[in-house]
Parts: C-alpha cells; structure tokens; sequence
C-alpha cells in the first residue's frame, strides 16, 4: 500500500475531517480525497461513509487507521535510530512550542543551539499540546515544549517521552481599580464582578482555565478568548475582564494590571517531549539547550 495515502487516512483519523487532514498534510482537500479514493481502489474497502455535513471512517477505515499509525510510528523510529548513528547533531530539527515559550525561551535556547551545534538547522512552529502531540506522533515535529497545570493537568499520550524544563505560578489579573486589587492574595471561589479573559475555545489553555475554576465551585463566564496572556492582559487593563496569566511569557504588565497570588497557588510546569525512541542527536541536543536556557531563567520553583 501507498505510504502517502496511509498518511492520508491516518490525518482523517486524528483530525476528524478530510479539510483537518489537508491542513496538517499541507495539501488540499482534494488532493487528500484523491488519495483515500485511490486507497480504497487499493484495498477494496470501504473507508469512508457521509456522515452529518462531513464524513466518517468506516469499520474498515478504522481498522487501517491504526495500522498506518503504527507503520508511520515504526518508520519514524527508524528515522530516529538512522539519526542516531551520527557522531555529531546535523541538519533539520522541527520544534513546536507554546507562545509564551516561543517568545521567552526559545530565541536564547535556538541561539544556544547555534553556537554549540551549528550543523542543525532548527524550524519552529507555535502550537498548543491539542495540535503538537500528534504532530510529533505522525513524525511532523521531532521535539515540543508543553505546558501543565497541576489543577488541570495535560494528558500526555503513551508515545512520548518528557522532561521538566521549568515550574512558574499562575497569578490572578485584575484591574488596578478593582475591589480585590490592594489585597496580597486572592481566593479563586471570591465573587470578581468580571467576565474572564481566556485562550482560544477548545484549546489546552482554555481548558486549564475552566477546570481551575470549576474545581473551585465557580462557572467561568467567557468573555474574550484571545490566543496570546499580552491580549488577555489588554483587557484586564482596561477593566473589561479577569484573567489566570503564568508569570512565564506575560511580562512587560501593562499599566493599570495588579497580579496577586491565588488561594490555593495554581503551578505551571512546561516540559519538553519527544517522540519515545526518537531522542537522538538533534533532539538531545535541543534538550540540553531547552534545560541550559530554563535553569537561568525559570521563576517561582
């Protein structure tokens, strides 16, 4: 069978769609349809069935989805084990990361890595873990940095192998004018008057907020989901919104923001994962640069 229609039907698996699928594979949605159609000529099988606006893997989809996923999975180790044979870390690297990490950690960690490994040739691309996990499961990504709330802890999927990098505080940001803002910390379950400021609906972050809260018998009300804690810090200045912001990424505070310690503390912990087996040079090397760059430079441990 044709590796790239496997690929195909496993990017319909993990997105859900044919345009999901597209998108991650970077080509249209016809060209991904083509694909699975020579793929069910290929192996005379049914794979997929309309289904509301969209369509669905069949019983038999789903069957070959897994299998491709392992095949991708066994061709990606083999990648990594051939990387591995190399005495030195060489060529391309392709690295996900969380915004806050993306503009904090990673130009000084990428320029560490230039200067200790100036053979690599590191890529980066933004994303949350709901997008960089099974980008480095389908081998799209070699190694991600990821972020954790205890009070709303992301799933890591068996597949990958992880370190800790750092561990900061989430504070509680409210307007300078606000009821609260004189006092030294803050209860999460105190009535705030506001509407929250939040990442983008759906996402890890997004998430992480809502549980938070939810654990504390509160029900977030959502008003702005802005994909950045700066945008979200806007509002908190201008008094349209509470926002949970990591002391890692946020700085410079706007004028007209108090951050005050929450009751009980929420702690971020950022990690760098990989794919299990996958670790060689390049990734190795990352690492090293990651945990050099986050030892100078994480807060609130």
């Amino acid at each position: 069978m044709n590796l790239d229609r496997l690929r195909a039907l496993h990017a319909v698996s993990v997105h859900g769609s044919v345009a999901g699928a597209a998108e991650a594979l970077h080509v249209t949605p016809s060209g991904v349809s083509q694909q699975l159609a020579k793929l069910e000529r290929e192996t005379g099988h049914r794979l997929l069935e309309p289904h509301g606006r969209g369509v669905r893997l069949t019983r038999a989809g789903h069957v070959l989805a897994g299998h491709a996923g392992r095949v991708l999975a066994q061709l990606s180790a083999a990648r990594a084990e051939l990387d591995g044979l190399r005495e030195a870390a060489a060529g391309p690297v392709r690295i996900g990361a969380i915004i806050a990490v993306a503009r904090t950690v990673l130009p000084d960690a990428l320029a560490v890595l230039a200067e200790r490994h100036p053979a690599l040739s590191p890529t980066l691309r933004q994303g949350e873990a709901d997008s960089v996990f099974p980008a480095l499961e389908r081998g799209d990504l070699d190694i991600a940095v990821v972020e954790s709330w205890d009070t709303a802890p992301t799933p890591m999927p068996a597949s990958v192998s992880r370190v800790p990098l750092s561990a900061d505080l989430v504070d509680l940001a409210l307007p300078a004018g606000h009821p609260l803002a004189r006092r030294r910390s803050a209860g999460l379950d105190e009535p705030l008057g506001l509407p929250w400021a939040a990442w983008t609906a759906g996402t890890t972050c997004e998430r992480q907020l809502v549980q938070t809260l939810r654990e504390q018998g509160v029900e977030p009300d959502i008003a702005c989901n802005v994909a950045d804690y700066r945008a979200q810090l806007a509002f908190v200045s201008a008094g349209l919104a509470a926002a949970l912001v990591p002391r890692l990424g946020r700085d410079p505070v706007p004028d007209g923001v108090v951050l005050l310690p929450t009751r009980p503390p929420i702690r971020q912990r950022v990690y760098a994962v990989w794919r299990t087996g996958g670790a060689g040079p390049a990734v190795e090397a990352c690492v090293e640069a990651l945990q050099a760059v986050s030892a100078g430079g994480s807060g609130g441990s």
